[in-house]
């Protein structure tokens, strides 16, 4: 079955793709920032609230296996149903949650469906975009995420300080649910479906793995911003710290378009490197933040940086995948992201036993998980500097 595209970045089936992935990632915004909080409010060590931030990953990671080579092979619709239902369940439990084990579970459940969830939305938001037009398309669908993430923090702290945790969980549910509603009404663009066979070459794609790297790298980092920074900002006596996500979001919603443009009218790399140098800058910066309006400038540094070079280093990525294996070669980027989202909370929450454990007062204990997390964007420039040809352009498809 040959993929006919679409003409205009703003067809039917991107526009579905676009407000089902909004609603699914503002759901997770509301509630990604409570876990650690609510882990720590039950009494939790640093390592075990690491250990909770990341623990959706192991199922994330164990899923892959069987859920690359399906989105290949079967509706990339049908499988986004049953995974967004996944996570209504894990929040579910979340609501009925008061012990760490029970926080633990419902994680592990979680990690199944969000294992699948970004990269099927990605991959069909990529099957909806006319090829010439793909950096800017991916800018532009970006921009959902970008929203909910401004909202999606601040609401649910608001929240969980109004209601507390359990209740708030519960209305992620209901959040979650209007997102199941937009996946039944999504359309998707007909594709070659292959055969479902668990092989290498139907969960790994060769042609992505460089690009992936670079996303392990940068997320490992940006990890430990939304799984320590609420934390961190309450040593500081800093309040409202929901508005870092809310600034952070908006900033994105100004670069993004322009960053796509940049990067498919004189290549990926002229965003890329600068955005990785801006993003280490950031988190120098936050290590030394001591009141909000310090966190709401690192925010805005923050976006420029990781704003930008992410979704750049997807769109090559995706450039390079065929379009009949961009299922795998979506699924490669976010094996590579679930095991920085695996490391990058349990390093930090290492870095702040040991730092306890010298005697460093708490306070700067957790801001130097800010001070390590340069460390991958370091590797993540050089990087980029050794495969910088094959970020610079490509013939259009």
């Amino acid at each position: 079955m040959e993929n006919v595209r679409p003409a205009k970045i703003w067809n039917p089936i991107f526009i579905s793709v676009f407000i089902t992935n909004f609603c699914i990632t503002m759901g997770q915004n509301m509630m990604n920032t409570l876990i650690t909080k609510f882990a720590h409010s039950l009494g939790a060590a640093p390592s075990v609230v690491g250990m909770v931030a990341s623990m959706f990953t192991i199922t994330a990671l164990a899923i892959r296996p069987f859920s690359s080579p399906a989105f290949d092979a079967f509706s990339k619709k049908k499988l986004l149903i049953i995974c967004v239902a996944d996570v209504m369940l894990a929040f579910f439990i979340y609501g009925s949650a008061h012990s760490i084990n029970t926080i633990i579970a419902a994680r592990l459940i979680q990690g199944l469906g969000h294992g699948c969830i970004t990269p099927l939305c990605l991959a069909m938001a990529g099957d909806s975009l006319p090829s010439e037009k793909l950096g800017s398309g991916i800018g532009i669908y970006m921009i959902g995420s970008s929203i909910s993430q401004a909202i999606g923090p601040n609401i649910g702290l608001n929240l969980s300080q109004a209601l507390g945790y359990n209740k708030t969980f519960f209305i992620g549910v209901a959040v979650m649910a209007v997102g199941l509603c937009a996946c039944f009404l999504m359309k998707e663009v007909p594709h070659e479906r292959k055969p479902y066979r668990i092989r290498l070459n139907t969960i790994i794609s060769k042609e992505a793995i460089p690009y992936s790297i670079l996303l392990m790298l940068l997320t490992m980092a940006v990890s430990c911003i939304s799984s320590f920074l609420a934390i961190y900002a309450g040593l500081r006596n800093v309040q409202n710290i929901g508005f870092y996500f809310t600034v952070n979001a908006v900033s994105l919603l100004v670069i993004r378009p322009f960053a796509g443009k940049i990067s498919d009218r004189y290549g990926f790399d002229k965003v890329i490197l600068p955005g990785i140098v801006c993003f280490a800058l950031s988190f120098l910066f936050i290590s030394k933040c001591t009141t909000l309006p310090m966190f709401l400038l690192a925010a805005v540094i923050a976006a420029f940086g990781y704003g930008i070079a992410f979704p750049a280093i997807q769109s090559v990525s995706l450039k390079k995948v065929p379009v009949h294996s961009r299922g795998a070669g979506t699924s490669t980027n976010y094996i590579f992201v679930d095991i920085a989202m695996l490391c990058g909370p349990l390093i930090a929450g290492a870095v702040v036993d040991h730092s306890l454990a010298a005697g460093v007062p708490e306070v700067l204990a957790y801001a130097n998980i800010y001070r390590v997390m340069i460390i991958p964007m370091i590797i993540a420039f050089v990087y980029s500097l050794i495969i910088r040809k094959q970020l610079v352009g490509f013939d259009k498809r």
